[in-house]
């Protein structure tokens, strides 16, 4: 650091590292299980306030709802913080969403039973990008000799002489026949 800086980062750069962090993981996936885990626990334990009437939505299915909507909260952070096991946790945010129907007033009245729903499809069908920049695998040298005619049957393998390509009794000619190197 030079004596003219101030040894403090701008918005800019942990903005860019959030999104470089965001972009590496499905975070979309893990906040919509984690919001969907929220109303289902929550639901169960609230108190609603119509003027001077209070409702209470505590049902005998209390602890249920309570155990569904921690989980679901707990797989929208594994989504997060350890994205090998997506796709796990993406169906068994599905399956807690469902089983969250019966058992937690109607999946938190739909509304986390939808956000379950679908933060566990989008982590299922969440795929890591490739890195940018790298360049694809080489596929090999190119073949020497003339290209086939179109129509020409040829069984493309690798040539005689070219390292690694032992001709035994059982290598293919290029005719579909068998050589008669022994």
């Amino acid at each position: 650091m030079s004596a003219e800086t101030t040894g403090s980062r701008d918005f800019q750069y942990w903005r860019l590292r959030f999104r470089a962090w965001r972009g590496s993981r499905p975070f979309w996936a893990g906040l919509f299980t984690m919001a969907g885990g929220v109303p289902i626990a929550y639901f169960p334990y609230a108190n609603m306030h119509l003027g001077n009437i209070t409702l209470a939505m505590s049902t005998t299915a209390g602890a249920g709802s309570l155990i569904i909507g921690v989980l679901l909260v707990t797989l929208g952070l594994t989504m997060w913080f350890h994205s090998v096991v997506r796709t796990f946790a993406g169906v068994a945010a599905i399956l807690l969403a469902l089983i969250s129907l019966p058992v937690a007033n109607i999946g938190g009245f739909v509304i986390g039973f939808l956000l379950a729903m679908l933060g566990g499809a989008l982590s299922v069908a969440w795929v890591p990008s490739k890195a940018k920049g790298r360049a694809a695998p080489a596929a090999g040298p190119a073949p020497e000799g003339p290209a086939p005619a179109a129509g020409d049957e040829t069984v493309p393998g690798p040539r005689e002489g070219q390292p690694g390509t032992a001709a035994t009794d059982t290598t293919v000619d290029a005719n579909g026949g068998r050589n008669s190197a022994g």
